[in-house]
């Protein structure tokens, strides 16, 4: 058995076919623009390329720098394409339990997707994840997806709480800000943190374990520079929008 063989678990063969259907189920109630689903089908697609591909066995047992991008897919990348994926009819029908809508608030949602996101990176928790794969791992990767849809909920949709533009940018600045320093820390410390990798079976890719982490932490800043920058640029720039407009008609009223 290879560095580079498939590996099917309960993440490919459970979850996202389950998650598919309840969504096709779903858009034929609440219809949605085919740019909104081409984003839940990019969210799955990403989920399965990093846990069935060989990218799920890189991760787990020889590179942390490929674990560290399967990281990042499931706590930023899915868990956005899929919010993004639910027409507003359903996303607004789907926030009505007390729970959920506590578990979507800006107050709640990002500070705990940012603890989360914080504590499985601390070397222990890592290393003890990987390796009990079954079990402590799973969960990891469902706590990166469901605190990521937490985070991303209220910023893209209105209900059950319904933000500003300029409050939906300051939080993806504040997801950015708070969140980026973890890559940082990976790429800048010293020495090799994570003893699971240390010890991998196979040196990969000419990498030793101080490179493999340099560069996981370089492309994991790099990353959320990109996603985060870009998510702000777009809020931020619908705001100055609305100012303008606003501007526009308070002159006009003046006018009058």
């Amino acid at each position: 058995m290879g560095p580079y063989r498939w590996s099917w678990n309960a993440e490919a063969l459970v979850v996202v076919p389950a998650l598919v259907v309840a969504y096709v189920y779903a858009v034929r109630r609440y219809p949605a623009p085919a740019w909104r689903v081409a984003c839940f089908a990019a969210a799955m697609a990403l989920v399965l390329a990093v846990t069935i591909t060989p990218l799920e066995t890189l991760a787990v047992n020889y590179l942390l720098v490929v674990h560290l991008l399967q990281n990042v897919v499931l706590a930023e990348w899915a868990p956005l394409l899929a919010v993004l994926g639910l027409p507003p009819a359903l996303a607004g029908r789907l926030p009505r339990p007390r729970a959920v809508r506590v578990a979507t608030h800006p107050a709640v949602a990002l500070p705990v997707w940012l603890a989360n996101y914080m504590l499985w990176h601390l070397p222990w928790a890592y290393d003890t994840a990987l390796e009990n794969p079954h079990t402590l791992l799973h969960l990891e990767h469902a706590l990166y997806f469901v605190t990521g849809v937490a985070m991303w909920w209220s910023i893209v949709h209105d209900a059950p709480h319904r933000l500003g533009t300029g409050t939906r940018a300051g939080l993806v600045f504040a997801a950015f800000v708070l969140g980026s320093p973890i890559g940082l820390v990976i790429a800048l410390v010293p020495e090799a943190i994570y003893d699971f990798y240390v010890n991998a079976p196979e040196r990969l890719w000419g990498l030793d374990p101080l490179e493999d982490q340099q560069l996981g932490g370089i492309l994991m800043s790099v990353e959320q520079a990109i996603v985060f920058f870009a998510v702000f640029a777009y809020f931020f720039l619908r705001f100055l929008a609305e100012e303008e407009r606003r501007e526009e008609l308070h002159e006009e009223g003046l006018a009058e």
